[in-house]
């Protein structure tokens, strides 16, 4: 099999190409490297059944050529990490929208299986946890720059859906919880790397907000695993599934387990949302996922505890010294 993975050269996209690679497929990445970054890839460059595209999914020209030439095609490319989103609404927008509608016609054009990545972050301000595929989405208002990513990638779960019921188009849809491991920076906001590096520094560990709000997370080759099975059974085409951890910890809990496991002594500081992000900005109290329907679907079940996948990163940033 030849697969497309739109994103390819950022944090999932490269484990995900690295197990289609192992398992002797054909991968082509498209990426413009906007916020992916080479060295994900490095490690792979020059396998005899990987090619690189330098481009954007929202270039007409290149993904068509590339969807044409592929057999299925996973959609990762997308803005990623809260920061990035508060910082370029305009951007953010503009990107998971128009490439989801090139990507989409593409694959319709040349019927091509998609399986399109989605987020937690649709499920909006919901107080029903933990999070069933078929709750409604309760996304905050336009005036909060915050929820212009939730929007824009749930425009992208009605599109998907509108095609498979107009046209039959094989396409599945992930709603992807927090997803971590080696290679993930904190760059644009992804807390764990973020917190590891300034523990590792003994520099303050920063938590936006009092620390209460909870999260899931996720290794990402447990995630790969999913994006791989749900892609290979066809009885799941037209259908929207979580992917993530159901074990909840709150960010105050996981800042203080960091700090242990790093041996630091850096101090935990709450820093008020309005400072960390400016005002108008929301935030989910508690993200934990049902994972009944994808569990019946295709057997998932997540392999990697929190504790092994802050170990995974700690060691991770130590050997590639990115403290």
């Amino acid at each position: 099999m030849r697969y497309l993975i739109t994103g390819g050269v950022g944090f999932i996209g490269s484990h995900l190409a690295e197990s289609l690679l192992a398992d002797g497929h054909e991968v082509v990445l498209l990426d413009d490297y906007s916020t992916g970054k080479h060295e994900n890839v490095a490690h792979i460059d020059g396998h005899p059944h990987l090619r690189i595209v330098y481009g954007s999914v929202t270039d007409e020209s290149i993904t068509y050529e590339c969807v044409r030439e592929a057999d299925a095609v996973f959609h990762l490319a997308s803005a990623v990490g809260v920061r990035l989103i508060i910082e370029q609404p305009v951007k953010t927008i503009e990107t998971i929208v128009e490439g989801s509608m090139t990507i989409l016609n593409a694959a319709a054009r040349y019927r091509r299986p998609i399986l399109l990545t989605s987020t937690s972050e649709v499920y909006g301000k919901s107080q029903r946890v933990p999070f069933s595929e078929e709750d409604d989405l309760v996304i905050g208002p336009p005036t909060y720059r915050r929820w212009s990513y939730a929007t824009g990638k749930a425009l992208d779960e009605f599109l998907a859906l509108a095609y498979w019921h107009h046209s039959r188009l094989p396409v599945i849809i992930t709603r992807l919880f927090n997803t971590v491991g080696p290679r993930q920076t904190g760059q644009y906001g992804m807390v764990i790397p973020r917190f590891v590096r300034q523990a590792m520094r003994n520099e303050p560990i920063t938590v936006y907000g009092d620390g209460k709000q909870t999260r899931c997370f996720t290794h990402v080759k447990d995630v790969v695993g999913a994006l791989r099975k749900l892609m290979e059974t066809p009885s799941c085409r037209g259908q929207v599934f979580n992917v993530g951890n159901d074990q909840e910890i709150s960010i105050g809990e996981l800042a203080e387990r960091i700090r242990d496991m790093t041996g630091s002594e850096s101090e935990i500081r709450y820093i008020p949302y309005e400072e960390a992000f400016g005002s108008g900005f929301e935030d989910m109290l508690r993200r934990v996922p049902d994972l009944t329907k994808v569990r019946e679907a295709v057997g998932y079940k997540p392999q990697y505890t929190l504790d092994d996948i802050l170990r995974e990163v700690i060691a991770w940033m130590r050997e590639t010294d990115r403290v």
